[in-house]
């Protein structure tokens, strides 16, 4: 195998031999490059060949599968192989048995970028995984109903792309308007939350988890969620969230619902020891999961694109009756438990989105021109379980009082549990929501920037991220399509940059990896 796609690849190069370092294998591994061969075949054949909904779809389930943490299961990637094989022979019939075949159609080896020169395999993997990125984000927006063509039609051209014999120059401009695509899915999945979900308030989250039967809700999906909640009420189980389900405890629509508790645990990359004998059931729902251990392994669920062998599976229905039963047999804790964030706090804090945060946009202002908040950070991404990623707990540790963090992501799990007081009236770290709200951070930087009269350069703000897996990627490029500079990056830089792409970041924004906390602090305050 090979791959290099996340951030905790092996030895930062990459994971070859048998295993990859997230659990996946090589054989799982190998039919993601062929299900991403398929997909570039698919797209290739709709050039000359109309598409339909069904192969926008396809196109975006079968994308969303390849991310990291997703799929364990080569069967159900076999299964998604045969979606995208049937929906090319519907749109162009005949042209798999052509005895003068054009090629035009022909699935692609993805052996061709894996050992392309660097330059080219490196800006053909910052397209591949910044779309399976933009892929995530479209796929949880269409399940609600919301899709956007210029979005959709992007990934054809992508998958295009990265089938042709291009150099650098050619290449580059594709890789860039991803970003600017990915801001467009961005606002989509936003719209799609509000207007299904209601406008994110500030909330307080408990960290206990109540006697009796309950269930653990992880990942990024709202819908399921929403689902879930629906088939459970009145039947004596609780639902606490974990992970990027955090944020779901701001939104009207859900938190109307008296049984969805609190949040139970942290980061996705501690729940082998969080969900260990848990005495509750745990659903899945996107992204995040990592290979179940024996000693909870039969408590675990999974639906959407979410797979692993030998784990129960909820299908597009949505018959969550499984994993209530499992629940209910289990019969959760005795007693109360109560539970502490990593710096032991007991309580959490979210909603802070774009349309709270902007409500209170003079204030903010008034407050800057006053002298009262000096300076904005940013610190959010993914988290992870390389060394290193205390960084940004020592960080926030050491920011002045006069300073406000703004966070998103399931990286702020490092810090979002430290009380460090309020300034007018806005705690000074304020939860915007899941990686998939990034385009609420985007939003009010962009209209602090129009209140200053000034670009977003020029704010008292600075961008210091986490990065993880794909989202993170194509956020990176929605920041550089900004034109966004002077962000400083970690734990390490991605493995797939070669050193002349990462130098055209370095000269052209200005990039920059994360080092020693108090010297990074310093420089950014000047």
């Amino acid at each position: 195998m090979f791959c290099f796609q996340c951030e905790q690849t092996a030895g930062c190069n990459g994971c070859t031999g048998k295993r990859g370092v997230c659990g996946k294998t090589a054989d799982v591994a190998k039919a993601q490059d062929e299900l991403t061969g398929a997909l570039i075949g698919l797209a290739k054949t709709c050039g000359n060949n109309p598409k339909t909904a069904d192969t926008d779809r396809v196109i975006i389930e079968g994308l969303f599968t390849t991310l990291t943490n997703v799929s364990f299961n080569e069967e159900t990637i076999r299964v998604m192989i045969e979606r995208v094989e049937e929906e090319k022979s519907r749109i162009a019939p005949g042209c798999g048995t052509c005895v003068a075949k054009c090629g035009n159609t022909d699935n692609y080896d993805m052996e061709q970028i894996w050992n392309a020169d660097e330059d080219i395999r490196s800006l053909k993997s910052l397209l591949l995984f910044g779309i399976r990125g933009v892929a995530a984000y479209a796929y949880h927006a269409m399940v609600l109903g919301y899709q956007s063509e210029e979005v959709n039609f992007f990934l054809y051209k992508a998958l295009a792309t990265l089938s042709m014999d291009l150099g650098m120059e050619e290449l580059l401009p594709v890789v860039l308007e991803t970003g600017k695509v990915n801001l467009t899915c961005m606002e989509l999945l936003d719209r799609a939350n509000t207007e299904t979900y209601g406008i994110p308030k500030p909330t307080e989250v408990s960290m206990k988890v109540e006697k009796g039967p309950f269930i653990v809700v992880t990942g990024h999906d709202l819908r399921d969620l929403k689902l879930l909640l629906e088939q459970t009420e009145g039947k004596g189980i609780n639902i606490y969230t974990h992970g990027e389900m955090l944020p779901a405890h701001a939104y009207p629509e859900l938190k109307k619902y008296s049984h969805l508790k609190g949040n139970f645990g942290t980061a996705w990359q501690n729940q082998q020891k969080e969900f260990a004998d848990l005495p509750g059931a745990i659903l899945f729902t996107t992204n995040c999961l990592m290979p179940p251990k024996e000693s909870y392994a039969d408590r675990v669920f999974s639906t959407e694109v979410v797979s692993y062998p030998g784990v129960v599976h909820v299908d597009d229905e949505k018959d969550f009756t499984p994993v209530i039963e499992k629940a209910l047999e289990l019969g959760g804790f005795a007693e109360d438990r109560q539970y502490q964030g990593i710096n032991g706090g007991e309580k959490l804090t979210t909603g802070f989105g774009h349309g709270t945060i902007l409500q209170a946009a003079d204030q903010i202002v008034d407050a800057v021109k006053a002298g009262a908040i000096r300076h904005f950070f940013l610190v959010g991404g993914c988290d992870g379980a390389k060394k290193g990623r205390n960084y940004y707990t020592e960080f926030v540790k050491q920011t002045p009082s006069d300073t406000i963090i703004l966070t998103l992501a399931c990286g702020k799990y490092r810090f979002n549990d430290l009380d460090l007081g309020s300034i007018g009236g806005f705690p000074r770290i304020m939860d915007m929501g899941q990686c998939n709200d990034a385009y609420g951070a985007i939003k009010v930087a962009v209209a602090l920037a129009q209140a200053f009269d000034c670009g977003v350069n020029e704010l008292p703000l600075s961008m210091v991220l986490s990065w993880y897996e794909q989202k993170a990627v194509c956020i990176l490029l929605t920041l550089l399509h900004l034109g966004i500079k002077n962000i400083y990056l970690g734990p390490s830089l991605p493995a797939f940059l070669s050193p002349n792409v990462l130098q055209y970041l370095v000269e052209n924004y200005r990039i920059s990896p994360i080092g020693d906390p108090k010297e990074d602090l310093e420089k950014m305050l000047g």
